[in-house]
């Protein structure tokens, strides 16, 4: 039996599922996405979702709410068998959920319960797990709460960011999502529920959470330059002398093992193509910043435009 599907999901994530949906026996009927974004100068931002469906002749809705009775008719109307959302961006309701036949299935980033929410990848790198997966689930009105259909680990490398395994699960999410469904539509799915645990929350990322904390230790800090990249990018402020400080963004890191007494935040060392900085527990080597105003660079062209010495302070401006 063919199914008839709807897609819901805005972003890179979603779009390797969709792509693979769209090429598989079943019939993608409607893609429900986030509306069109302006930025700076009133320029639309680009929207794959969108643009992938238009190339294939699937009708597009884009609700600033998906819930009002308005969009709640059009599913109706598409008549699905099956709802299939990532990354899509808003809470589906008792209402919509009941629509489709068979319900609807959430293609998510970790090993549930684990990281329940808009930013799994991030909060896993962030907290130093070296492994995550892709959790396909039923969905149900409470966050990322429905019985797992499907769930396949995968680990976090000691230096991937979160592009990286973002990138990686998206692709390994395709052929997961077709699995399912095809279970789905023979009747063969074995819906368990999600472990009785304390679930961990993976709330959105906004551009405040890249602030680099200089009282983690060297450890903390890098894993938190990897999970805020590429967006919203760690970033911290230079204190030289007496001047104003100003904002740096902090691409890559590592890891040294020696330690000293400075305060943390403060440069230890700054010469040739070194700059080593107290944490609240060993030393953070920086390796590649973005000056305020200026192009990424690795640190030796860095430190030749700013003369840091030991002592210098990298802080919060309070």
């Amino acid at each position: 039996m063919t199914l008839r599907l709807v897609m819901m999901g805005t972003g890179e994530f979603a779009l390797p599922a969709f792509l693979a949906l769209c090429d598989s026996p079943h019939e993608v009927v409607g893609l429900f996405t986030q509306p069109d974004r302006s930025g700076r100068g009133h320029h639309s931002h680009p929207h794959p979702m969108k643009d992938a469906a238009l190339v294939r002749n699937v009708p597009v809705f884009q609700p600033e709410n998906v819930n009002t009775q308005e969009f709640l008719d059009s599913l109706r109307w598409l008549n699905a068998d099956l709802c299939v959302v990532a990354a899509y961006g808003q809470i589906l309701k008792r209402e919509l959920l009941d629509i489709p036949k068979l319900g609807a299935v959430n293609i998510h980033a970790s090993l549930l319960p684990k990281y329940r929410g808009a930013a799994p990848i991030h909060h896993a790198i962030k907290a130093g797990e070296t492994e995550t997966g892709i959790t396909i689930f039923q969905i149900e009105p409470r966050l990322d709460a429905g019985p797992i259909l499907l769930m396949e680990r995968s680990p976090i490398g000691p230096e991937e960011t979160s592009g990286e395994v973002h990138d990686r699960l998206a692709k390994r999410a395709a052929p997961l999502i077709l699995q399912v469904v095809e279970q789905l539509e023979r009747g063969t799915a074995t819906p368990v529920s999600q472990p009785k645990v304390a679930p961990s929350l993976a709330p959105k990322m906004h551009k405040s959470s890249g602030t680099i904390d200089w009282t983690l230790s060297a450890k903390q800090i890098h894993d938190h330059i990897r999970a805020m990249s590429p967006w919203p990018r760690a970033f911290t402020w230079i204190r030289h002398g007496d001047e104003e400080p100003k904002r740096l963004l902090v691409y890559k890191s590592g890891v040294l093992e020696q330690a000293s007494k400075h305060a943390p935040g403060c440069v230890v060392r700054a010469d040739d193509d070194h700059l080593s900085v107290q944490t609240g527990e060993g030393l953070l080597e920086l390796l590649e910043v973005q000056p305020e105003g200026k192009r990424v660079m690795n640190i030796a062209d860095f430190l030749h435009g700013h003369h840091l010495t030991p002592g210098d302070a990298f802080a919060t401006p309070s």
